[in-house]
C-alpha cells in the first residue's frame, strides 16, 4: 500500500500565499467541486434540487449563489458547478447523486480546477490588467468566465466586495499564478 501525501496544485503541502502592497493571492485547496448538469427532460426537477440545497433559486447566467456552506455558480444552460469545504464534503459529487438521482448527470471536479482567493484594496487594479472583465461592474454575487493567458477561468465577486475567487485548469495552475502575480506587481 502507497502512503502518499497530499498536494496543493502548486506541488507545495501547504497553500502559497503571495502579497503584494495589500492585495493577497492564496492558494485554496479546501474546496470540493462537482459540476452538475441536468438531464433532458429533467430541467426543472434538477433546477428545483439545486435551489432546494441553496435555500435559493438556481444561480442564473452570470451569477453565483452564496450559502453556507453549499455554493454554486452557472456554467451554461442548465449546467451549475457546486462547491462546499473540503472538510465536510470531500465526497460531494456522491452526496449530490443522492440528493439529485437521475435528474442530474454529476461530476467530480474538485482536483480538475485550482481555486485562488484574491483580497484586499486594489483587486479591481489587479483583474484590469490580467482579464477582459469588467471589474468595477461586478458586484458581490456575479460569476464571470474570462480568459487570463489563454487560459479559460471562472471569476467569482465573493463578499465581502474586496474578496474574488478564481478557478482555473489546475493543470496550468502554476501559469495562473504566475499571470495573477505579475499582475499583482505591475498593478499595485
Amino acid at each position: 500500500m502507497h502512503d502518499l501525501d497530499p498536494t496543493c496544485a502548486l506541488g507545495g503541502t501547504e497553500p502559497h500565499v503571495d502579497t503584494v502592497a495589500g492585495v493577497t493571492l492564496t492558494e485554496n485547496p479546501d474546496l470540493a467541486l462537482a459540476s452538475v448538469a441536468a438531464r433532458r427532460g429533467q430541467e426543472e426537477t434538477c433546477r428545483a434540487h439545486l435551489s432546494d440545497l441553496l435555500e435559493s433559486p438556481a444561480p442564473a447566467p452570470g451569477k453565483t449563489v452564496l450559502h453556507d456552506p453549499e455554493a454554486s455558480f452557472w456554467m451554461g444552460p442548465d449546467q451549475w458547478m457546486v462547491g462546499a469545504p473540503i472538510a465536510t464534503h470531500e465526497d460531494l459529487a456522491a452526496q449530490l447523486k443522492t440528493r439529485f438521482k437521475t435528474t442530474a448527470s454529476i461530476t467530480e471536479q474538485t482536483d480538475a480546477w485550482v481555486c485562488f482567493d484574491m483580497r484586499g484594496d486594489g483587486i479591481e487594479d489587479v483583474m484590469r490588467l490580467c482579464c477582459n472583465v469588467d471589474i468595477d461592474r461586478m458586484q458581490t454575487g456575479d460569476a464571470l468566465r474570462t480568459v487570463v493567458h489563454y487560459m479559460g477561468i471562472y471569476v467569482l465577486r465573493r463578499d465581502p466586495a474586496n474578496w474574488l475567487r478564481i478557478l482555473g485548469p489546475r493543470s496550468s495552475a502554476g501559469s495562473l499564478h504566475h499571470a495573477l502575480l505579475t499582475a499583482m506587481r505591475a498593478a499595485l
